[in-house]
This record gives structure tokens, sequence and C-alpha cells, in this order.
């Protein structure tokens, strides 16, 4: 099979698990989404910090999604100072067949894309400003930037036009 990753990060907020999931809805039956918020806070219950387990268990389910599933796609903040390392591994185990997108919003926005989704209220726009890591690219070839101005079905159009590719 010959499967391809779909990396999308950006800061909390931005709107990447939407967009994940609607990518994953798209793309149909077995397409593996793997969030870094389901690994780390629901499955493993720890703390984004250097080393914590989920980096590693993050690569291992994707690593498995290469074998087994025509699309895999990784989601979640991924700070290139902790996960990076992990996913150019997983670049270079899927073959370059990777496709890599960084949501690269202002606060401005990403406040307003925020207070428009379910997490409203869990955290607010304090906790979104100290997590805040501007311009976080991974630098990889044809990392692909998301910006102020596309919409969700902007975003999905583009991935999916991409994969076409």
């Amino acid at each position: 099979m010959e499967s391809k990753l779909i990396i999308i990060r950006g800061n909390s907020g931005s709107g990447k698990t939407t967009a994940a999931k609607n990518l994953q809805s798209h793309l149909g039956r077995g397409t593996l989404l793997v969030s870094q918020d389901t690994v780390r806070r629901e499955m493993l219950k720890v703390h984004d910090k250097d080393g914590n387990l989920s980096i590693d268990l993050i690569r291992q389910i994707a690593e498995y999604g290469k074998n087994n599933c025509k699309f895999v796609i990784v989601e979640g903040i991924l700070y290139k100072h902790r996960y990076g390392e992990k996913l150019y591994n997983l670049i270079e185990f899927f073959n370059h067949k990777t496709y890599t997108y960084y949501f690269d919003l202002s606060f401005k926005e990403t406040v307003k894309r925020h207070n428009s989704s379910s997490k409203k209220m869990e955290f607010g726009e304090e906790s979104l400003c100290s997590w805040l890591k501007p311009n976080d690219y991974l630098g990889v070839d044809r990392e692909m930037m998301l910006t102020n101005d596309m919409s969700q079905d902007d975003v999905l159009e583009l991935i999916l036009n991409q994969l076409q590719n």
C-alpha cells in the first residue's frame, strides 16, 4: 500500500483539529487520524513537556498506519523543538510521501476561531497567549502555510487537490 502522511500543525485554537476531522471524513474509511490532544491528554494524561510519553506513541501509531492505511493524518500543536525530530523521522519513514501544513494565523484570528469552537469554555485568550509560538515552521520541502483568509472549506480543498498529485 502506498500510504501518504499528512501533518497538520499550528497554535492552539487555529482550526487544526477541525481541518483534520474534515479531511478524515472526506477521505473515508481506513484513514488514520492521530491527534496529539487525544494521545497526550486522553490516552496518557501527560503534560506537554520535553520527553513526554505521547511523543513516541504518536510516532508509533503513525508508523502502524503506513502499512495499514492509505492516509495517515498527524495533527496537533506539535511544537518543533519538542516534536520536530520525531516528525522528521516520520517524513523519512513515509519515504517523503508527506504533505505538511501549518496554520500561520495572527493571534487575533486564532482567538476569533477559538471563540467559535466547542473548546471556548475550556480555556480563554490568556491561555492561548501563553501557549502561542508564532512561526513554528518545520522547514521541510513543500510545507504549506494556511492563512487568516482561508476558510475550513478552502483548507480542505487545498489539501485534497495536493493529494491528487
